[in-house]
This record gives C-alpha cells, sequence and structure tokens, in this order.
C-alpha cells in the first residue's frame, strides 16, 4: 500500500525551494543599520526634556479617554453601528491614528498588531494570513472587504493580498472581527472578517503629499487632493505607487514588487435622509517570482523558471442609503470588480457583479431587526497549460442570499441575537448558518458576551474544475506525475463555534479585552488518490477531514500617564486534525501546525512634546512546521519615531525587524514559488498636508 503525503495547506509544493530558508544571511549595505537606529533612539530620548506631563498633546486617539476608546462606533459586527464595547463578538479596531503611529506600510503589516491573527510573510510580496488557524498564502477561512467590497477571490479562494495596496491616509477604521461573520457576510466568513473603511470624502479635503524610500521600500509616495464640487458634493481623487526590494535568499529571490494604484470618492447628500456615495479604483503592477515546476516525465528534475506576475484590476462601486427616524433605514449597493493575473503557472481574468439590499427596522421597541438580499454572478476566463488547466476554461457562476437577523432587547442592560444567513451557489446548492449571540452590560465598565455560530466555506472553483500538476519534495516523489484534481462532489466546509468574551475598562487608566473560543470542524479538505497508474497519479479534493481548535486571546492597555500608553496582546491557539474514512492524506493531517501556538505583543506609544512621538512594538511568535519543514519561531522590534515641525507636516523613522538581519516566516502551497527570508528594514516617510 502506497501512502502518499501530499495534502491539503502543503500540497507537495514546496520542491527545494523550502530547504533554501534555512542559513539565509543579509548581504546588503544596512547589515548593521538596526544597531545605528537603535543608538539614533536612544540619544533622542535623552537628550530631549519630556514635556508629555506639561504639553497638550495632540488631538488623536492617545490623547482619547479608555471610555471614550470603548465606546467608538463599529459596524462589521452587526451591520449597524454600535459601541465597541457592547459588540457581541471579539472585535479589534485599527483606527487611522494607529496607521499613522505605528509607522506600517501595508495592510498586512498593519495586521500583524491584531490579536488572534496570524500573519506571516512567505515572499517579498506573498502573504498568509488567517484567523484561528488554518494558514496558507491561500487561506481560505477569512473574509476580507474594502468598504463592503469583498476581495476573497473565488478561483482558488484565500486573498491576493499584493494586489491591494490602499492608502493607509484615506483608511478610516479596520474592524477586525475574530470568529464566524457568515450570518451577516455569508460564506467564507468562517474564521473571521477584515472590514478596511475608508474616510469620507468630506474628511479629506484639501492636499496631501506623502513620499518615503529605505532599504527595503526602495520608495512610495501617493498624493491626493479633495474638495466640494458646486452640487454640495464631496470629492477626493488619488494616484500611489510602491516599490518593494526582493527578500534574501542565497540561491536567489526574484520576488520583488510594485504596484501603481489611482482612484477616487465622492459622497452627497440629498435632504436631510438621503446619503450617496461613488468611489472606483484601478491598480496596475508586477510581482517577481522564480517558481519550481515540474514539466518533464517522471524522475525529471523540475524546471526552475523566472518572470513577473502581471498584475491589474479595477472597480466601481455605489451606495445609497436612506435614513428614518430610530435608527431605521435601508442601504442599497452595488459594485463591478475586474481583476486579471497574468503569472507563470496560471492567468485569471475575472469579472463581479454584486448586489447587496439591507433594512433596518424596530419593532415594539424590543426588536431591532436586520434583513437583506444579495446577488453576486461571477464571470472568469483562463488559460490552460500542462501543468495546470480548469474544465471549463471559463465559466459563469452565481450566488444568491439573504439574512436575517433580531436584536431582542430582553433589559436594558441584556440583549439576545439571532439570525441566520441562506445561500445558494452553483457548487455545493443551498447553505444556511445561524447564529445566536448574547451581550451582557453588567455595568458601566464591564460587559460580558457569548455566541454559539454554524459557518460554512464554500468549494471554490478550483476545488470543483483544476488540474494541477504537483511538484513534491524530494523524499517524497513517488516517481511518476503527481496531479491535484477537482471533484464535482467536494461538500462545504463545516464550523460550530462557541465564544466567550470579557470587557472591561477602568475608567481612564487600563482595559482589558479578553476572548475564549472553541470550533469544532467537520468536512475539511483533504487530497485523497483516486487513480494510480504506471503514467499518473491523481489526487482529488475531498472532505475526509474533521478537528477542533481551541484559544485564548487577550488585548489589554494601561495609560500610564496623559500621552503615554501602553499596549499588550497575547493569542493562544491549539489545533488538532484528524483523517476520517480511509484518507491516508497526511499532510492535511499535519497542517495543524501551521499556525504558531503562541504569539504575544507588547506596545509603547509616547510623546515627547516638541512635536515628537515615539512607538515601538515588541513581538513574538512561536514556531511552526510546514510542509513538514520546521520553521523557527522569532522576536521581532518595530520602532517610529515621527516628529511634526509644524501644522500639517510629519518627518518619521521607521525601522522594522531590528532584532535580526532576516528570518523566514512561512513556505508556499501549491504553487511552488521560493520563499524568502523578511529581513530588517528602514525607512523614512514624510507626509505633507494643505
Amino acid at each position: 500500500m502506497i501512502e502518499l503525503t501530499c495534502g491539503v495547506g502543503t500540497h507537495c509544493a514546496s520542491g527545494t525551494a523550502v530547504y533554501a530558508t534555512r542559513g539565509i544571511r543579509l548581504t546588503r549595505p544596512f547589515h548593521h543599520a538596526g544597531r545605528a537606529f537603535l543608538g539614533l533612539l536612544a540619544l533622542l530620548v535623552a537628550s530631549l526634556p519630556v514635556h508629555a506631563g506639561t504639553d497638550t498633546p495632540p488631538d488623536d486617539l492617545i490623547a482619547m479617554s479608555l471610555e471614550a476608546l470603548m465606546d467608538i462606533e463599529v459596524t462589521s459586527v452587526s451591520k449597524k453601528p454600535q459601541k465597541h464595547s457592547e459588540a457581541a463578538a471579539a472585535i479589534f479596531v485599527i483606527s487611522n491614528e494607529d496607521l499613522r503611529r505605528w509607522g506600517v506600510n501595508s495592510l498586512p503589516d498593519a495586521l500583524r498588531r491584531v490579536p488572534g491573527l496570524q500573519v506571516a510573510r512567505i515572499d517579498a510580496n506573498k502573504w498568509a494570513i488567517t484567523a484561528r488557524g488554518f494558514n496558507s498564502r491561500f487561506a481560505n477561512k477569512l473574509l476580507v472587504l474594502i468598504d463592503g467590497r469583498s476581495v476573497y477571490t473565488p478561483l482558488f479562494a484565500g486573498v491576493y493580498w499584493e494586489s491591494h495596496d490602499v492608502p493607509l491616509e484615506d483608511i478610516e477604521r479596520i474592524e477586525v472581527i475574530r470568529g464566524p461573520g457568515g450570518t451577516l457576510w455569508g460564506a467564507n466568513a468562517v474564521n473571521g472578517v477584515i472590514n478596511i473603511i475608508t474616510r469620507q470624502a468630506g474628511d479629506t479635503r484639501g492636499t496631501l503629499v506623502t513620499a518615503g524610500a529605505g532599504n527595503e521600500e526602495r520608495g512610495f509616495g501617493s498624493v491626493r487632493h479633495g474638495g466640494r464640487l458646486d452640487n454640495g458634493a464631496d470629492y477626493r481623487v488619488y494616484a500611489k505607487y510602491s516599490s518593494r526590494d526582493e527578500g534574501s535568499n542565497p540561491l536567489g529571490a526574484h520576488d520583488d514588487w510594485e504596484l501603481g494604484q489611482i482612484g477616487f470618492r465622492s459622497d452627497w447628500d440629498r435632504g436631510t435622509r438621503d446619503s450617496f456615495t461613488l468611489q472606483g479604483d484601478y491598480y496596475q503592477g508586477k510581482a517577481g517570482e522564480l517558481v519550481n515546476i515540474a514539466t518533464g516525465p517522471m524522475n525529471y528534475p523540475p524546471g526552475t523558471f523566472i518572470g513577473d506576475t502581471e498584475l491589474s484590476g479595477g472597480n466601481l462601486l455605489f451606495r445609497w442609503q436612506r435614513a428614518a427616524q430610530d435608527d431605521t433605514g435601508f442601504a442599497l449597493q452595488a459594485y463591478i470588480d475586474h481583476v486579471k493575473r497574468d503569472e507563470i503557472v496560471l492567468y485569471e481574468d475575472r469579472d463581479i457583479l454584486d448586489i447587496d439590499f439591507q433594512h433596518n427596522l424596530r419593532l415594539a421597541r424590543t426588536h431591532d431587526i436586520v434583513w437583506g438580499i444579495g446577488f453576486r454572478h461571477i464571470r472568469d476566463t483562463t488559460r490552460n497549460n500542462p501543468g495546470f488547466s480548469l474544465d471549463p476554461s471559463g465559466r459563469n457562476v452565481n450566488l444568491f442570499s439573504a439574512f436575517i437577523q433580531d436584536e431582542i432587547s430582553l433589559t436594558s442592560d441584556l440583549r439576545l441575537t439571532v439570525g441566520s444567513k441562506f445561500e445558494h451557489n452553483d457548487f455545493s446548492g443551498t447553505e444556511v448558518q445561524p447564529n445566536l449571540r448574547f451581550s451582557w452590560l453588567v455595568d458601566e465598565r464591564r460587559t460580558v458576551w457569548g455566541a454559539v455560530s454554524r459557518a460554512v466555506r464554500t468549494p471554490s472553483r478550483g476545488e470543483h474544475d483544476v488540474s494541477l500538476r504537483l511538484l513534491p519534495a524530494p523524499a517524497e516523489d513517488p516517481g511518476v506525475p503527481l496531479y491535484a484534481t477537482g471533484n464535482t462532489q467536494f461538500n462545504s466546509e463545516n464550523l460550530t463555534a462557541y465564544e466567550l468574551g470579557y470587557r472591561i475598562n477602568d475608567g481612564n487608566r487600563w482595559s482589558i479585552d479578553v476572548a475564549a473560543f472553541y470550533n469544532e470542524y467537520d468536512e475539511l479538505r483533504t487530497l485523497d488518490p483516486i487513480s494510480m497508474s504506471p503514467a499518473a497519479i491523481l489526487l482529488a479534493f475531498d472532505n475526509h477531514m474533521e478537528g477542533e481548535t481551541h484559544g485564548i486571546e487577550l488585548a489589554a492597555r494601561f495609560r500610564v500617564r496623559r500621552g503615554w500608553d501602553l499596549h499588550a496582546s497575547y493569542s493562544y491557539l491549539n489545533t488538532s486534525l484528524h483523517l476520517t474514512g480511509d484518507s491516508r492524506d497526511s499532510a492535511a493531517e499535519r497542517s495543524e501546525d501551521s499556525c504558531p501556538q503562541h504569539q504575544a505583543m507588547v506596545r509603547s506609544s509616547f510623546d515627547l512634546g516638541r512635536g515628537l512621538a515615539l512607538d515601538a512594538t515588541l513581538r513574538h511568535v512561536d514556531d511552526i512546521s510546514v510542509n513538514g519543514v520546521d520553521v523557527d519561531g522569532y522576536t521581532e522590534l518595530d520602532l517610529n519615531l515621527g516628529w511634526k515641525p509644524r501644522s500639517g507636516l510629519e518627518i518619521s523613522l521607521t525601522g522594522q525587524n531590528l532584532l535580526d538581519s532576516e528570518h523566514p516566516e512561512f513556505l508556499p502551497d501549491f504553487i511552488a514559488t521560493r520563499p524568502t527570508g523578511v529581513e530588517r528594514s528602514i525607512y523614512v516617510k514624510s507626509v505633507w498636508e494643505f
């Protein structure tokens, strides 16, 4: 009996490139830049008089009371505004001010600060990001939205993070929900939802110019202008460009990245009840890749191909909101989205039309009901080659959905939320995702919440239609060509989740937010042989695995004094997977080790006075194992020193990953691109607003 160890999450895609992650060393002139940067900051702090106790800090989040921070309104949990402190879900909010003070230059780097998220870089342009387990480049249990527009790719599932370079200065906040969001957001919001919400055009009037450069961030900049038209409509237009250097690998990398993006947004009101939004973006760029591909007959060495993935796409979104009395009203949203990817292994040209209607109403003062319907049409075209093909090469897919949710006020302090999402797709038919939540306001300082939810991850087009030649690790090479093939009988993956949370804030001194969860999964994806002829081995996608995860996530904030805040977070995750039936996909079972068991972060935000602010973040990530290869954990330090010499002008110096010259974080799956180490990065950025 032959036991194949190619499986889900790893899928024999590492090849020889997997072993190139060990012994990676930094060879650039910035080898000692981290020590110099630390020394410079130490001298600055020592030489400057500290006026945090007397000077008035800037009007930003660090100057707000903890009570005010807990009262920030969020919308992603219930699709309506509600206080952060009252949300019956594990939610973490990244504000525009956080993004500025952290000094981050990309969305994935910002998400590293969120407890319960697993964020790892595969190479200079590819990321593996998930919530509460099951990480990979094509992590398929996390739904990502930009202003309510899904960027979850329906071809292979997951998110192509290199294609989404949202201008950080235009982001109002990022709401991160850990745990199922399927009742409102639908299938694929299994382990979490990330909703990136941009600022209204009326909040971005005037002109803003950013520019920066460093050793890894080779160059980046943006220009934005906003104003008001004669008809009362607010608008903004922007252009942005980013370029990132390649990562570190002694065998070569070729994973540099550059992207240009333009866009606009307009908001206007008609009377006191109706508001409208029209916005759109277009991007174009390239992401380098070096790929090992099995092209010859059995026992023939794989070929190494070097090229650039050509990225382009655009979207146009329209939203109409009507407000009535007592927080009732409706919203109608429609968008079109075009994506084109031309890479070495695959080509994809995809169009999406999405229409969504939502209505809020109150009944008898105790029932706050939200319901809605939606339709999505997806059309894609691909090009087949000997290593990758879809049958059919082009396809039209429709998704119909409806949801209803009732928030019941049992008492003034106790609320019960009951609802369900109903969806029908072309792959698995009809799916039902019920949800039960409660929120108990113990007093003005404390909140207890809990939830029981069901969520599904529906099949992707690839899991039904694909034929992909895999590249096994040398020790696991079966000696004949190996293919992953689609299975029209592949079913949705299912989750039943149990959550319990507690929030407390002690006035303006400290706050703690803790969430615990237990998840039960069944029908998880595996690859099992259906044909083992002398000519080839075919592995079909199937649902022969189940498992459990449990964990705890904690976020705390302590105000040392006005102008100085300390933040800490910790997350623990345990994953246990088990094969069912006669499956022998040991690699799928080993994917339980693809996420760190322990993660921790400590951050200090300190206003030094005289326009200076210092933010320091210490991060620790535990060991993982990907494709059967151990990837060591790491501890890293990020520093950002910002200076506002006058109103409207800020200059910042940022250092990331300062404790090591480089370190590996993750390995590829399915497509055997070459992983590279994450290097120490230092860059300068200026922001001029007028």
